[in-house]
């Protein structure tokens, strides 16, 4: 399926949210996600399903000064 990944163009084969953070080896990473615009926690990612054309952010922190 074709989604739209930090706003780039992006196919994956993720039936939910986890399987692609999972796919993108950020499973385990300390990440924000939303999928259209929606924030979805951490604990909800598992239920979170995936179709064509979704947009799915996947922020991470920065430290700076």
């Amino acid at each position: 399926m074709n989604i739209i990944l930090n706003g780039e163009p992006h196919e994956t084969d993720a039936a939910t949210l986890l399987a692609l953070l999972t796919e993108l080896d950020l499973a385990e990473a300390v990440v924000a996600t939303a999928v259209n615009s929606e924030f979805v926690s951490a604990t909800k990612r598992g239920e979170t399903a995936l179709k064509d054309n979704d947009r799915v952010e996947i922020l991470a922190p920065m430290q700076g000064g």
